[in-house]
């Protein structure tokens, strides 16, 4: 076997997590999928300096106990936080105008079980039927709209798209159809005072 690469240990796992934890916050999930990468890599450098695949698909299994351990570790150390990653997400994404459904379907994508990005959105964004909800809902429509130069902020030398053109906008980035009106017939002002005061919550 040829440039046979060193295996993956405890050690070396915790190091590139620490790494990867220096530079992204992170979830679980996340921290999890990263290290199995890294063990996959070490994987295909083996097989190919020459490792039976019988060998290195042993050394990548034994590799799962010191992750799990790792991102223990890394959780009790209060390096990786699912809620406080999934508040601090949420508010980010809302304020890059993405809907309420847009921002779950991101969390969820990310590990994040659906209690905790629940109550993340219910904490960053308002519980859902309130007002506090309804306005940051509004405001990430508002956004989208600036980002489109759609509604309030449609540049007054292009013409008006059709109205059913822009409703699809809003609802193919999860909004309702009640929040793509609002965005729509509001005034430019209003709709950056709005904008203004989201994002220096």
């Amino acid at each position: 076997m040829s440039d046979l690469p060193p295996a993956p240990d405890y050690q070396k796992l915790r190091e590139a997590a620490l790494v990867h934890l220096a530079r992204f916050a992170t979830t679980r999930q996340s921290l999890r999928q990263m290290l199995q990468r890294r063990v996959k890599r070490w994987g295909m450098r083996a097989l190919r300096a020459g490792m039976f695949a019988e060998d290195v698909a042993i050394k990548e299994q034994d590799c799962q106990p010191w992750i799990e351990q790792i991102i223990e570790d890394m959780q009790r150390l209060g390096a990786v936080d699912d809620a406080v990653f999934s508040r601090s997400k949420a508010r980010y994404l809302a304020r890059s105008g993405r809907s309420r459904r847009a921002v779950h379907a991101h969390l969820h994508a990310k590990g994040v079980d659906g209690e905790t990005a629940q109550q993340a959105m219910d904490e960053s964004l308002g519980e859902v039927g309130d007002e506090q909800a309804r306005q940051a809902e509004l405001t990430a429509a508002l956004i989208l709209a600036r980002k489109r130069a759609i509604g309030p902020f449609r540049r007054p030398d292009r013409p008006e798209k059709e109205r059913l053109k822009l409703l699809a906008i809003f609802a193919r980035n999860g909004f309702s159809h009640d929040i793509a009106e609002a965005a729509l017939t509001m005034e430019r002002e209003e709709a950056e005072d709005m904008i203004i005061a989201f994002r220096s919550l």
